[in-house]
């Protein structure tokens, strides 16, 4: 897609949906930095928020969100940034979303691998098309 089209696609968006979309992007940035420079047991904090007593936007609205921002950074967003995110604005608008962190030992190469998706009531909404591979090994919060 063009830039041209991308900005055209953008002007036709809601003004709740630009709004959600731009959060989106901020909280992916911070969150890669975050997953970049802090340990483990800081980062996973920031999706746990208490849940709140919004209910807008809808938990559909914010999983669009996460997933057009996360392919419009010029870097690969990861899932953990992906679920941290989605986790935490879910969570803001009164959404009880749990953050899985999964691991498996690679059938081919035999390594490990890690994998996070995020849940709610039992139903995947981010990451859970890999999710069936992993064993959950913790759940957030």
């Amino acid at each position: 897609m063009t830039k041209a089209g991308l900005f055209v696609r953008l002007r036709h968006l809601s003004s709740e949906r630009k709004r959600l979309l731009f959060r989106a992007t901020g909280m992916l940035i911070f969150a890669s930095a975050a997953v970049a420079v802090l340990p483990f047991r800081y980062v996973i904090k920031l999706g746990s928020v208490p849940v709140g007593h919004r209910r807008s936007p809808t938990a559909a609205d914010i999983v669009w969100a996460v997933e057009v921002a996360s392919r419009r950074m010029p870097w690969r967003a990861v899932c953990i940034e992906k679920g941290l995110v989605a986790q935490r604005m879910l969570r803001q608008a009164g959404v009880n979303a749990i953050l899985h962190y999964g691991a498996r030992h690679h059938p081919d190469t035999r390594t490990l691998e890690a994998h996070v998706w995020v849940t709610v009531e039992a139903r995947a909404l981010i990451g859970g098309e890999q999710a069936a591979a992993f064993m959950s090994v913790a759940t957030y919060p």
